[in-house]
């Protein structure tokens, strides 16, 4: 049975004076829910890289290629996706119950608009389950209580972290946050990980953290080596950490756009705990 039990802590108030990263990505994607100050951003930084919305694009679909691998190739019916952003179709609940409908989904965000927006990831199949939590990224205690009330935490769960961690500093616990989480998940459960790097194109980067930091919001790129910090103890499945544009392009579902060529400057990888 599909259910909505939902946690929240109550709205809070949108601001719209200063853009807010999950709205301009939003931007990128071509949704609906951003503001002018969201748009002037993304301009700005497509201004300096015009491909900022293909790198959104491939982005996303790293994670729906990444969800659909892990519901066929491992059998794991249980997903727990931190740092939501706001929906985006296909959601990941719809990947994983297509290929599994009694798959249970659970997403954790502490965004206002994203709760705003929590309903619209409620809409499951009538066999799985699909949820939503009020949680702090940076609380991974407080997540794990609450998700330990619809997700069996003594079963394989792939734990997905798309885009988040470059919004958290090392020195505000990053792979802190990502060790606890990971030590509190059994074995067979994956993590599913992608984070911005400057290895491919340095200066874009630069110029892009640069136009982020102007607008309030802070960004952390990572090197390959770096982003290899967040998988110790895991096996990282083939083909490694690499750009999200290079990881299993094959499993592209059918009517999806190709990434294109050219790089993207975020990593993504999946590993696995043994």
């Amino acid at each position: 049975m599909n259910r909505t039990a939902t946690a929240r802590t109550g709205p809070s108030r949108i601001d719209t004076t200063r853009p807010h990263p999950a709205r301009v990505y939003d931007w990128f994607l071509g949704g609906k829910d951003n503001y002018p100050v969201d748009e002037e951003l993304g301009r700005q930084i497509m201004a300096i890289e015009a491909g900022a919305p293909r790198a959104a694009h491939a982005n996303r679909r790293f994670m729906q290629r990444a969800t659909r691998r892990l519901a066929r190739k491992t059998g794991i019916r249980q997903f727990l996706d931190i740092g939501t952003g706001i929906p985006t179709e296909p959601n990941l609940h719809q990947i994983a119950q297509s290929v599994a409908p009694d798959a249970r989904v659970v997403y954790v965000d502490n965004d206002p608009i994203v709760l705003a927006h929590a309903e619209a990831l409620l809409h499951g199949t009538p066999e799985g389950v699909t949820e939503y939590l009020q949680a702090d990224a940076r609380d991974p205690r407080g997540i794990l209580e609450q998700a330990r009330r619809v997700i069996d935490f003594d079963r394989p769960i792939a734990l997905s972290l798309i885009a988040l961690l470059h919004f958290v500093a090392d020195e505000d616990g990053a792979y802190e946050l990502v060790a606890a989480l990971v030590e509190a998940l059994a074995p067979g459960s994956c993590l599913v990980l992608s984070a911005m790097t400057a290895d491919f194109e340095p200066e874009h980067v630069r110029r892009g953290i640069a136009a982020y930091a102007a607008g309030g919001v802070t960004l952390v790129a990572r090197s390959q080596a770096e982003m290899g910090g967040f998988f110790k103890g895991l096996e990282v499945m083939e083909p490694g950490i690499v750009s999200v544009a290079d990881w299993h392009p094959e499993l592209t579902a059918e009517g999806e756009k190709p990434d294109g060529q050219g790089p993207v400057s975020l990593y993504g990888a999946v590993g696995l705990k043994p």
